[in-house]
């Protein structure tokens, strides 16, 4: 499931996903609708409260396990209590490295085979000492604000090491990033797009009584689309208790558990309200796989041809859809583009670079996309990581829809691109947006203020749990990526829930097709963007920040 807001905004992301992003923010109530799916954060957060989020959680995806050569350690006499009350802690300048001395140490080890990799689970008898002692070296290591990690508290404080790694950051507003998630959920979702959930994302308006919560998307062949749900329709009840007033903590618990279902089967009640008109369904909570690219369409204007493309998650599948809807428009002959990343809080920082190549073509080939600046004793030892414009397909593993390493990608040589945004265009789409600029690609920006995360992650598992933790903060060739307070639209204007997505009337649509033909924005955008301040963004974790696969 995925959820949308509006001024820190109108966004859509998994549900679930943006249960953990809100677990990290501190927020409860602003994950919504239990859709699409998604699995839990580093604590099943619920949505509905009244403490209304700060900042969502941003996107991510995960990097092949690689087979770590730790020194063995000793049996546990507690593997599943807090760790030794009488032991200190360890002296941080001699733990060494993280992944040669502690990686896959584990409390309780898993067994079998990891369905993502057909390996065996890399892990190895250790402790809970073990794990919390390789959050705490990998921090030192790699986490980009690691000097500001507080002291205040000891290891032997903790019985699990997620509460331990939620301590592990600074305790300054900036990082608002840093969360967890069970590995086998991460994979499931990062590898193939799938979420447990009914298949519908939300756009929310606050945490608190009374709330306005609206669906943006709805996935085909989901629960929600075949009990008829639609976009726009706004969610007044689950399981019979008021969405909308409900204020008490078993009220609260009972929204909680109907829009973000645990287990596949599960069925809950919904009622929305739509043109004044209540309806109840009822849904069943499923694996929902939901299309990272949608609504692939030619628009034919007094100028030329303009290609246009909802895009909402830079994850592995997206490699082949992207490819799939370049290839569409080039051969209909497009000669200028309406990106809409409204709903795509981030992921894959290859997947953007893929798309920012397809939009520039040839002329952008070998240049950078992002350099990702990490820490001081990082950049001190290595020289700098770049990701580049590149003409051939990374090749992420995506089961059937994986695309060969190497595949030439189509492009459309454009020096002009538009992007629709809200507070939900995050992390890898704020680069999309960056790299171009980079480049002096023309990009126009409409819609509201992107939500601000020029920072990403190389997600780390460890004994069944993926660990996000801040590593770099990405730039672009210029050298640019001070953009933590979000990416300004050309032309403000709200989402517009009364219409389709590619719907050329839809406000946000026609707002760039105007502002193409005519370079002004209308009247009516830069008043509506008033409404983009109703709502705030609500996210989810795996699609809030860029994710970037590095070898360990």
């Amino acid at each position: 499931m995925k959820t949308t807001t509006t001024s820190k905004g109108q966004m859509t992301t998994s549900l679930r996903l943006i249960c953990a992003a809100v677990v990290a923010a501190s927020a409860l109530a602003a994950c919504g609708g239990g859709g699409g799916g998604g699995g839990g954060g580093s604590t099943p957060n619920p949505p509905v409260g009244t403490t209304p989020p700060t900042n969502p959680t941003p996107t991510p995806t995960p990097t092949p396990t690689p087979t770590p050569t730790p020194t063995p350690t000793p049996t546990p006499t507690n593997p599943t209590g807090p760790a030794n009350p009488s032991a200190p802690d360890p002296d941080i300048a001699t733990l060494g490295d993280a992944f040669d001395t502690y990686w896959n140490y584990c409390a309780t080890p898993r067994t079998g085979t990891d369905p993502y990799t057909g390996k065996a689970y890399p892990d190895k008898q250790g402790t809970l000492r073990d794990e919390l002692t390789f959050l705490r070296a990998w921090s030192d290591q790699y986490y980009l604000w690691y000097n500001e990690i507080p002291t205040d508290f000891k290891m032997a404080d903790f019985a699990k090491p997620v509460d331990y790694f939620s301590k592990l950051r600074s305790p300054r507003d900036k990082d608002a990033y840093h969360f967890t998630y069970p590995s086998a959920e991460w994979d499931k979702l990062s590898n193939s797009g799938i979420e447990l959930g009914y298949g519908f994302a939300l756009a929310i308006d606050q945490a608190q009584a009374p709330r306005n919560w609206m669906l943006t998307i709805v996935e085909a062949n989901s629960p929600a689309s075949r009990a008829g749900l639609r976009r726009g329709d706004q969610v007044i009840r689950v399981d019979g208790v008021d969405l909308v007033n409900a204020t008490e903590a078993a009220q609260v618990a009972a929204l909680n558990a109907g829009l973000f279902p645990s287990a596949v089967g599960e069925q809950h009640s919904m009622t929305v309200k739509r043109a004044g008109v209540e309806m109840t369904v009822t849904l069943t909570a499923q694996d929902v796989q939901a299309l990272s690219v949608k609504n692939t369409k030619v628009i034919e204007t007094a100028t030329g041809k303009v290609g246009y493309l909802s895009f909402e998650n830079h994850n592995a599948v997206a490699e082949r859809q992207l490819i799939n809807s370049f290839n569409t428009l080039k051969a209909q002959g497009v000669n200028d583009l309406v990106l809409d990343m409204r709903y795509n809080g981030g992921g894959l920082l290859n997947i953007a670079s893929e798309l920012a190549y397809m939009v520039a073509g040839p002329t952008s080939q070998g240049q950078v996309f992002e350099r990702l600046v990490y820490n001081n004793k990082i950049e001190a030892k290595q020289s700098s990581e770049i990701i580049r414009f590149e003409p051939t397909a990374y090749g992420f593993a995506a089961g059937t829809d994986s695309v060969a390493k190497g595949t030439a990608l189509p492009y459309l040589g454009l020096r002009r691109v538009t992007v629709l945004t809200s507070p939900g265009t995050c992390s890898a789409s704020e680069a999309v947006i960056n790299g171009l600029r980079g480049i002096d690609v023309e990009v126009n920006v409409i819609g509201g203020q992107t939500c601000g995360k020029p920072y990403g992650f190389t997600p780390v598992p460890n004994c069944g749990t993926t660990y996000f933790s801040v590593e770099f903060q990405g730039v672009n060739a210029k050298g640019f990526g001070d953009y933590a307070n979000g990416i300004a639209p050309t032309c403000a204007v709200a989402d517009d829930l009364t219409r389709e997505l590619g719907d050329q009337n839809e406000a946000m649509l026609a707002t760039a097709l105007s502002y193409r033909a005519n370079g002004v924005c209308p009247a009516q955008a830069r008043s509506s963007a008033q409404a983009m301040k109703a709502r705030y963004p609500i996210q989810s974790a795996p699609s809030q920040i860029a994710v970037y696969h590095k070898a360990r």
